[in-house]
């Protein structure tokens, strides 16, 4: 049964709830990892041996119950990246809001609600990771970097590798890119065959795909440090992430008809939760089990954030702070390894009382960054529409004048698609030489704006007879 109306707000809520989670798990992994120089990464020695390995790397965070158990989720913040993929399925599928998918429109405002907050960070990021480079001697990136940074996706690759070497999490950029690309045939099919058998198809494609790129391809995933053949390059295609995403609009395709996990009770999906995501993590530390941790962990995850935050969304005072969060999560995404990199490497270096001292600024300062970002972006896309548009008119040859042997002026009776009830109101110039007049029917019903070569004098008028307030380029008002 669907929820009411009055529920739509906690819904929203909640997802972008999970969103900033999210993002903040992953900034926590990124610190944990870089103050302890990755001490520790799964690794295909089986269960009992990672447990021993994070109980070590634990000890490198301090002593004491409290400090392991609260480094332990954040050891597997990695994970959260597949959360990202699972709402983005989630999300474009309900974007369309019934409707049917119109290909040029979906892809031009998909793309520009990935690349237009992306641009905005990078453009103003390289100024100031250049600055403190050069202050501090710390590390720049190059050249050749920047550039691909500041034109992508021009030198657009599936695993976003020349964005890496300015913040490593920007390779998801290009794994959200393919997604994209692919939904409006993930769509079509999903309305052919149903959700099943897409999602039966996409898990068969993923599996097949990601044992070829262990077992033949020599890949690893992306959160493992080991030396492989390849290494994780295999696990950057959209393809070791088909069946997640595919999951994500399915579970969208159901919520639209009131059915499907959305609407399960809170036990239900905490318990499905529980054990998708033990199994997953379990799985994880074994080779056999890359070819189907990624899809446990991430449904397993999912269903408990969607448990957590739907409950915190039903506080009527939160729902706002959740809604404003989510909508600067992108943002806070693209932004937060310069934030922990810097910090840590400039600031904290190996002392542990610094670092807890300054993760809490970390997470806050992102944030703040994340929204200055995101409340400068609409006002550098004018600013870059305009400078195109100038330029667009300064390299456009203009027409050549006609020359005219009557110009309107304001209170003439104009003749406007053969009807001569208009008149002139007002006269304005145009700095662009396209005279445009707003014109007006003699009963007051209709105003519009006209190019003065569209109109006619009501009564013919002698050559000679140009106004003497006339002028080579002008606007007139007109009605």
């Amino acid at each position: 049964m669907a929820e009411s109306n009055g529920s739509a707000s906690q819904r929203l809520a909640w997802i972008e709830g999970i969103r900033i989670f999210a993002a903040v798990m992953i900034l926590l992994y990124h610190a944990q990892l870089l103050i302890t120089d990755y001490a520790f990464t799964p690794q295909p020695t089986g269960l009992l041996d990672n447990l021993q390995r994070l109980a070590q790397a634990s000890d490198r965070l301090g002593q004491g119950f409290i400090t392991s158990l609260t480094s332990l989720p954040i050891w597997f913040g990695f994970q959260y990246v597949d959360v990202f993929i699972l709402i983005s399925g989630f999300s474009l599928v309900l974007s369309l809001r019934g409707r049917a998918l119109e290909l040029i429109q979906f892809y031009k405002r998909r793309f520009a609600r990935v690349l237009i907050p992306f641009w905005t960070v990078a453009w103003l990021s390289y100024p100031i990771l250049i600055a403190i480079g050069i202050a501090t001697s710390s590390y720049v990136p190059s050249a050749w970097n920047i550039f691909a940074g500041l034109t992508f996706p021009i030198l657009f690759d599936y695993g976003g590798e020349l964005l890496v070497p300015t913040s490593g999490p920007w390779w998801f950029v290009s794994l959200i890119l393919s997604f994209i690309l692919i939904f409006p045939l993930l769509w079509h099919l999903l309305q052919r065959w149903g959700g099943r058998n897409l999602l039966v198809v996409s898990l068969l494609i993923t599996l097949a795909y990601r044992a070829l790129a262990i077992y033949q391809f020599k890949g690893h995933p992306t959160y493992v440090v080991l030396d492989t053949p390849s290494e994780e390059s295999p696990f950057l295609s959209f393809l070791s992430k088909l069946s997640i995403f595919v999951l994500g609009m399915v579970i969208a395709h159901a919520y639209r008809y009131g059915k499907g996990p959305v609407f399960w009770h809170y036990r239900r999906a905490l318990i499905w939760g529980t054990l998708l995501y033990a199994l997953g993590f379990v799985t994880q530390f074994y080779v056999w089990g890359w070819v189907v941790c990624d899809l446990m962990t991430s449904a397993g995850l999912g269903l408990c954030c969607m448990v957590l935050f739907k409950a915190i969304a039903h506080l009527q005072p939160l729902q706002s702070v959740l809604i404003w969060l989510g909508l600067h999560s992108y943002s806070y995404f693209l932004i937060h390894n310069f934030v922990v990199d810097r910090t840590i490497t400039l600031v904290v270096e190996k002392n542990l009382s610094l670092y807890y001292l300054f993760l809490p600024v970390m997470i806050i300062g992102t944030l703040v960054l994340a929204a200055i970002a995101d409340y400068t972006t609409p006002s550098l896309k004018r600013l870059v529409m305009s400078l195109m548009r100038d330029v667009d008119y300064l390299l456009t040859p203009s027409p050549p004048t006609k020359q005219r042997v009557w110009r309107p002026a304001m209170g003439d009776r104009v003749t406007y698609k053969g009807k001569n009830t208009w008149k002139v109101v007002q006269i304005q110039t145009m700095l662009d030489e396209h005279e445009f007049y707003l014109c007006q029917i003699s009963d007051g019903q209709k105003t519009m704006w006209i190019s003065e070569d569209e109109l006619e004098p009501a009564i013919a008028t002698p050559p000679n007879s140009i106004h003497k307030n006339g002028h080579s380029k002008t606007g007139s008002i007109i009605s």
